[in-house]
């Protein structure tokens, strides 16, 4: 029996949400031998390449306005977005990044408010953020309730979801111009890895190919370059043409729980009920200020 082209849409958002959820896996275990910084370069030099073979034009000069917007849109969602990212995992649990990446659609409503002058977020917004924040709280403490270093890592979580927030608030502003979404992915790759060019001496950047003698690592970093930074743009762009963007947005908040899920499979963290409480309050809250969850009205 053939598959309908909305059957077909909402499969591929869920596997692309499933290689989403699982990349601060890969990432947690090529920290072991990589820097933050080198995995961040390798996997987008990868993926920008990659790019290239899906969609091999060229990508005309757009101006001097624009050209801008896409340079922004690198900075803050290659280059800032995931160095935090990364350097938060070094310090954190895979898991504790994960839920806290599901507060970007909240950091992002605020700021589309500001800069694309979307419409005022009613009260149910934020009463979201507000149980979202108590659960970031929670998870950060993990039941433990004293300071710890762990909250350097929770802290650069969330201000790369403030990174990723300023990123979708330029991809809006670009795609406004309907250029294709891949040449439009690859320039922002381009500007990311350009602007990402001082860190690998601030970080002191080291090649080290033998490295990657290990299949280990190989896997991981064709997983992050090809699948997760590559192929699931071109996925998830794909998948929101069958189905249309809003009922595909849900998925989105799938990602914590795989991330979860695999971290207690692959990597053997722990996970406390104070943990799971705050994993639900967390999406609560942001499926609340989304408008995914209605409040009855006595």
């Amino acid at each position: 029996m053939a598959i309908s082209k909305r059957a077909q849409g909402h499969l591929i958002a869920l596997i692309t949400i499933f290689i989403w959820g699982t990349t601060y896996i890969s990432t947690k275990v090529l920290l072991t031998d990589f820097k933050p910084i080198e995995i961040l370069f390798f996997r987008f030099v990868l993926g920008y390449f990659t790019l290239w073979i899906l969609s091999p034009r060229l990508f005309a000069w757009q101006g001097i306005r624009q050209e801008l917007m896409f340079l922004a849109a690198g900075f803050c969602g290659v280059t800032s977005y995931f160095l935090c990212e990364n350097i938060a995992l070094t310090y954190t649990t895979a898991s504790n990044v994960g839920v806290i990446a599901s507060l970007a659609p909240v950091f992002t409503a605020i700021l589309a408010i500001f800069f694309l002058k979307a419409e005022i977020p009613p009260v149910r917004f934020y009463i979201g953020c507000l149980l979202a924040i108590l659960g970031v709280a929670l998870i950060s403490f993990n039941g433990k309730f004293v300071l710890s270093l762990n909250l350097l890592g929770d802290l650069l979580a969330v201000i790369a979801c403030l990174f990723w927030a300023g990123y979708s608030i330029l991809t809006k502003k670009s795609s406004s111009y309907d250029y294709n979404i891949i040449l439009l992915t690859r320039r922002f790759f381009f500007y990311g890895l350009i602007l990402m060019l001082p860190a690998l001496y601030i970080f002191d950047f080291e090649w080290g190919l033998s490295r990657f003698a290990k299949l280990t690592n190989v896997f991981n970093i064709l997983f992050l370059g090809l699948g997760a930074s590559a192929i699931c743009f071109a996925s998830w762009n794909y998948a929101v043409k069958l189905v249309g963007a809003v009922k595909i947005s849900i998925y989105i908040y799938l990602v914590p729980i795989i991330t979860i899920v695999t971290a207690m499979l692959i990597l053997k963290e722990s996970f406390t009920w104070i943990a799971a409480v705050g994993t639900l309050l967390t999406l609560s809250g942001v499926l609340l200020s989304e408008g995914k969850i209605r409040v009855k009205r006595k």
